[in-house]
């Protein structure tokens, strides 16, 4: 079992180009069934969650491959829109 905060603390990853999409900043969950049905994944360009745009990229759940301890990996194919994070 996990906690949400710990899911949100996780990084997410594209495994098309190995780049960071950002981090959980909300779940989908369908009220019926329970189940989570996608993750929103927060976008880059904030400061201290102020300033810049507020992009964000909706991940379904059948595309998440991978939980691990520290990294969520997903198959994202729209990454011309997103805006990944600079390290």
């Amino acid at each position: 079992m996990i906690r949400i905060s710990e899911f949100q603390m996780k990084d997410v990853v594209n495994i098309s180009d190995g780049k960071k999409l950002g981090n959980i900043g909300d779940i989908d969950i369908n009220l019926k069934t329970g189940k989570i049905e996608a993750i929103i994944i927060t976008g880059a360009g904030k400061v201290l969650g102020f300033f810049g745009k507020d992009e964000e990229v909706t991940i379904s759940w059948n595309n998440i491959l991978k939980i691990g301890e520290d990294v969520i990996l997903v198959r994202y194919k729209d990454i011309a829109e997103v805006k990944y994070l600079e390290e």
